[in-house]
């Protein structure tokens, strides 16, 4: 399969520098091969030792962090907080995940305030994410907490999430890390449970819409931006194809066998987009995920449905905006970006992987998930 591949990417590459500088980074990300450390096992050994008892994760005291430098997360109003969730991982193993969590000065509403999951890509972290994104600045008006779980890099040197895993597509590597984090905050802070929402950008995209498609029960919606399909690839090395090519034969078995697990599925609102120019991960793969939404809501070939289509020009990109409706419900939404690259839309163009120009994807985000809540999607 491998010398099937190389071919095609050395093609490829010679296209264009950038594109080879793009597919380059991806191809040395996605097969780089985590480094043990001894201290890590250590720090691994004594949080073993600390859980009690070993069948509940350990989570230690929250603290709040002061930002500092002038590139780390805006000081904000609400309280910017570290911790960590210690779980199973991988292979039954006790395994600690960092996470930052911020929440609004305002006082919640009676049932609570909604949550944001918010999943990094490839060589980012949290306060990264975060900064680069702005969710913070917008979250903090619209009285939204937000959570960023951290990959750790002794699970992979760049800290990508495993989205291309067999077991991870079926709920296992991270997921339960993740989901326990999200229990976690939810049990120590007052957090509407029916409007719990997840995303992410690029491997933090696919592995926010793995979580949603393992637990339906408890996200109410999920946003992917710049992101592999769901469960075509089946490796490291079969990942960059998917990358570059999509997958078109697995688009559909993939969501089905979700749903042959998973009978009695409901719906999922998703919120999908994707730069026109990205060559890391390539637009088919948009189209893909579109094709997933549909069969994941049951929406078959020929079923009526309401298409609006709008055309938008925000800070010198263009974009399309489409909106698919069944029953006046909407159940997706898909953002194509004329020019963008593999980058968070609307984003601070000062970090790695974010775009200045573009539609404000928080805001695109943020507005979406607002129109969901799980209690009245099931």
């Amino acid at each position: 399969m491998v010398k099937l591949v190389q071919p095609w990417l050395r093609s490829l590459l010679r296209t264009a520098k950038k594109q080879q500088r793009s597919t380059a980074r991806a191809v040395k990300t996605l097969l780089a091969v985590p480094k043990v450390k001894a201290k890590p096992a250590v720090k691994a050994k004594a949080a073993v030792k600390k859980a009690k008892p070993a069948a509940k994760p350990a989570v230690r005291k929250t603290r709040s962090l002061t930002p500092a430098g002038p590139k780390a997360v805006p000081v904000l109003s609400g309280q910017w907080l570290s911790d960590r969730y210690t779980g199973l991982g991988p292979h039954g193993v006790l395994r600690t995940m960092l996470y930052w969590l911020y929440l609004p000065p305002v006082a919640p509403a009676p049932g609570g305030m909604p949550l944001v999951i918010m999943l990094h890509g490839c060589d980012q972290n949290a306060n990264k994410f975060a900064q680069g994104t702005r969710m913070n600045l917008l979250a903090e008006k619209q009285g939204v907490a937000v959570v960023y779980p951290q990959q750790s890099v002794t699970s992979h040197p760049q800290a990508c999430w495993k989205w291309y895993d067999r077991a991870t597509q079926e709920g296992g590597g991270d997921v339960s890390l993740i989901v326990g984090i999200i229990n976690t905050v939810t049990a120590s802070h007052p957090i509407d449970r029916s409007r719990i929402y997840i995303c992410g950008f690029s491997a933090g995209g696919a592995m926010a819409h793995i979580v949603a498609l393992n637990h339906p029960g408890l996200i109410a919606a999920v946003g992917v931006h710049s992101s592999p399909l769901f469960g075509a690839a089946r490796g490291a090395v079969a990942a960059i194809k998917v990358m570059l090519q999509g997958d078109a034969r697995r688009a559909g078995p993939a969501i089905q066998e979700v749903l042959d697990r998973q009978p009695g599925f409901p719906l999922m609102p998703t919120i999908l987009l994707h730069g026109e120019s990205d060559r890391v991960v390539r637009p088919i793969n948009q189209a893909h995920l579109e094709e997933q939404s549909l069969l994941l809501n049951r929406v078959p070939d020929g079923t009526p449905v309401d298409i609006t289509t709008r055309e938008r020009t925000s800070r010198t990109f263009a974009y399309r905006l489409r909106d698919v409706s069944l029953r006046r419900k909407l159940l997706l939404r898909v953002v194509q970006i004329s020019e963008l690259q593999h980058a968070w839309s609307g984003g601070d163009a000062s970090l790695a992987f974010n775009s200045g120009p573009g539609p404000t994807s928080s805001k695109l985000l943020l507005d979406f998930f607002s129109r969901h809540s799980r209690a009245g999607n099931v």
